[in-house]
């Protein structure tokens, strides 16, 4: 039987479920918790910039736009699917890893076996490939670039790259240039500095999630070899960066306004800027022992990350809105 309310429930949050639950649901729902469906709104987003860009400059088309978004989310679920085998395969999760404590790692969990995750994984890759291969039919081989550059981040994110250090850079190239400009390439067939430095402003948000992501579990990290950057900056420096991140993403938008590329409309993404005031007061300290007192329940142990993402998704919101702004007053 069909649980939409669990589908809901998936793509919002990363449900805490047991085994009993597990086995009492539907494909589409063991799908959207395998692949960790909740983080997929910032893969809409990067698309979504992407398109509204190319609208910008009077290329856009919905079929070729939908196809992309699905394909671009299809790819982000893929990763996520070969990041659970491949930490499983090293060890990772084991000795209750952070990463399962917040949500299952369905084979560590043993919901699924490893056969069965490969088959998610592989069907899952498949139809984001065959999205591509439509895209490339469409709009011409410079989207096999893309398509290459997006297969080598899914297959080695995980390893070697997040274990020295260039996990990070990785999220900013591909929610970046890779995502909302390559969105933009295949809607319009050009390439743009303007949006290349566009998506920038928007995926230091997506990279300053994954540093809190990493700055929660710096020290398990580190007991176990893995050198993300925030493990090799330390914890401190790190969470100064991620506001330092979050403060650039306003001066990205200031110069592109002022180079005439945005009108004022974008400015509406300001309307996130008072929320800074609560990432500060949580990334100006050490991580806490515990969860404190106002923190609502089921969040711990996301600290540093669930403020971050929480973040991200109001000034994506607001940069959406700006952007449509944006797109109508050109118009005129």
């Amino acid at each position: 039987m069909l649980n939409v309310q669990m589908w809901r429930q998936a793509v919002t949050v990363m449900p805490r479920i047991s085994r009993e639950d597990w086995d009492g649901l539907d494909l589409i729902s063991r799908w959207l918790i395998a692949s960790r469906a909740a983080v997929l709104v910032m893969t809409v987003m990067s698309a979504a910039f992407g398109g509204l860009l190319a609208a910008k400059a009077g290329h856009f088309e919905w079929l070729p736009f939908l196809f992309c978004t699905l394909g671009l989310c299809l790819a982000h679920a893929t990763n996520n699917l070969v990041n659970d085998l491949t930490d499983y395969w090293k060890g990772v999760d084991e000795g209750n890893y952070f990463r399962t404590q917040y949500g299952p790692q369905t084979v560590q969990a043993g919901f699924l076996t490893v056969k069965a995750l490969l088959g998610y994984a592989a069907i899952t890759g498949l139809v984001a490939v065959l999205i591509g291969a439509y895209l490339i039919a469409w709009r011409g081989e410079g989207v096999l670039w893309l398509l290459g550059a997006g297969a080598f981040f899914v297959l080695f994110y995980t390893w070697p790259l997040k274990y020295i250090g260039l996990g990070e850079p990785a999220v900013l190239a591909v929610w970046g240039p890779l995502m909302v400009g390559g969105t933009y390439y295949i809607l319009t067939g050009e390439w743009s500095s303007h949006v290349a430095w566009a998506s920038v402003a928007y995926a230091l948000g997506p990279t300053a999630v994954l540093f809190g992501k990493h700055i929660d579990k710096i020290d398990m990290d580190r007991a176990k070899g893995i050198h993300t950057l925030p493990v090799l900056l330390g914890e401190r420096l790190s969470r100064y960066s991620v506001l330092a991140m979050l403060l650039i993403q306003y001066a990205l938008v200031l110069g592109l306004v002022a180079v005439g590329y945005f009108s004022l409309p974008i400015l509406l993404c300001f309307a996130a800027a008072p929320s800074l005031g609560r990432v500060w007061s949580v990334y100006k300290n050490p991580r806490p022992d515990g969860p404190p007192p106002e923190l609502p329940a089921g969040i711990w142990p996301l600290w540093f990350v669930a403020t971050a993402f929480w973040y991200n998704r109001r000034f994506g919101m607001f940069f959406i809105v700006g952007l449509l702004g944006d797109l109508v007053l050109s118009r005129f």
